[in-house]
């Protein structure tokens, strides 16, 4: 068999922008229409980027923020996972900023309103969303086991066994070098009890990666080696349980009352989201030390603001998009996937 031509070598190439499962769908006919186009224009500027940015769009849709899938429960369920990786990245940040008001709070009142106010309305959203996750976890969990128990472990086999891996490093992880918290030994006030110092270590165990010492490298040698392990080790553990956790509701086969069930609790989420959002905005708005210097926002709390609000929208358009999606007539759609991808 002869190699391919340069033609059909650029057109691969090109190909490359779009997912593999947009390539194995529209890839053939598509590569065709490129090299009969390369061999009438064999360069030209505009049809690059017209194909960059029909990748970017397919890969866009192929992820539930844009587009219609061929089948609306996929585009549900691809939207749904979208959400759960931007929650993820909002509580992994938002979680860290927390944490730094907690220690704080145990230590002493705050002497500003913006504060205080910031460290109740946040405390009150992690609650919240902490009731959001169990009760969107427990649909998918019985639905993956119910399938699995069925006969039908293919592909669900492989993110579950990542999903609990991951959850499992991260509780025992959590759970031991939270017993370094700096909040304990606080000196007693009226509200100290506000959250429980257990939920408040664990929170800030889990989140010692979100830290600006990594900028500071002289200052981060000094850390135990052991610490400094876990810090690289928790990011990996935590992106185990949301890539386990996303992959199984993509390949669950839930029913159209669970992905009900699971776009209102998205809602839901994306509100928390804003109200905690909210308080990270009071918070650093205020730019109060306290007393001691304990609740001074630094500018990696502003930089997490502004991640998370990014968050924020993505994930309200994964919602968007999975209602719409629960809202199509079931079955096949090929046109419509076709014209996001630009094809």
């Amino acid at each position: 068999m002869s190699a391919p031509g340069p033609a059909a070598q650029r057109a691969a190439r090109l190909l490359r922008w779009y997912p593999k499962g947009w390539r194995s769908r529209y890839g053939e006919e598509f590569a065709e229409l490129l090299i009969s186009d390369i061999g009438e224009r064999p360069r030209s500027r505009s049809r690059t980027a017209d194909v960059i940015r029909g990748g970017i769009v397919a890969r866009l849709a192929s992820a539930g923020l844009c587009g219609c899938a061929p089948e609306a429960a996929a585009q549900v369920r691809a939207s749904l996972a979208a959400l759960a990786c931007c929650a993820a990245v909002f509580l992994g940040i938002g979680g860290a900023m927390w944490s730094q008001l907690t220690i704080g709070w145990q230590w002493s009142e705050p002497d500003t309103v913006g504060t205080t106010v910031a460290t109740v309305v946040m405390s009150g959203a992690m609650l919240i969303f902490g009731v959001l996750a169990l009760l969107a976890a427990l649909p998918v969990a019985w639905g993956v086991v119910s399938r699995m128990a069925r006969g039908g472990r293919r592909g669900l086999l492989g993110p579950s066994a990542l999903f609990l891996v991951g959850l499992a490093v991260v509780v025992v992880g959590g759970r031991h070098f939270g017993n370094g918290w700096p909040g304990t030994g606080g000196h007693p006030w009226a509200r100290q009890g506000l959250v429980p110092g257990g939920v408040a270590a664990f929170s800030w165990a889990s989140t010692l990666s979100v830290s600006s010492f990594w900028a500071h490298p002289a200052a981060l040698a000094s850390f135990p080696l052991a610490e400094l392990a876990w810090m690289a080790l928790s990011p990996l553990a935590v992106a185990g349980v949301v890539a386990g956790a996303a992959t199984a509701v993509r390949r669950a086969e839930l029913s159209p009352g669970v992905l009900g069930f699971e776009i209102r609790l998205g809602i839901a989420a994306c509100v928390t989201m804003a109200v905690f959002l909210g308080g990270c905005c009071a918070w650093i708005i205020d730019r109060a030390p306290g007393p001691g210097n304990l609740f001074h926002p630094g500018a990696i709390d502003v930089a997490g603001t502004v991640v998370m609000t990014v968050a924020l929208a993505v994930a309200w358009q994964a919602v968007g998009q999975a209602r719409t999606g629960a809202g199509r007539p079931r079955g096949p759609d090929a046109p419509h996937q076709a014209r996001a991808g630009g094809a």
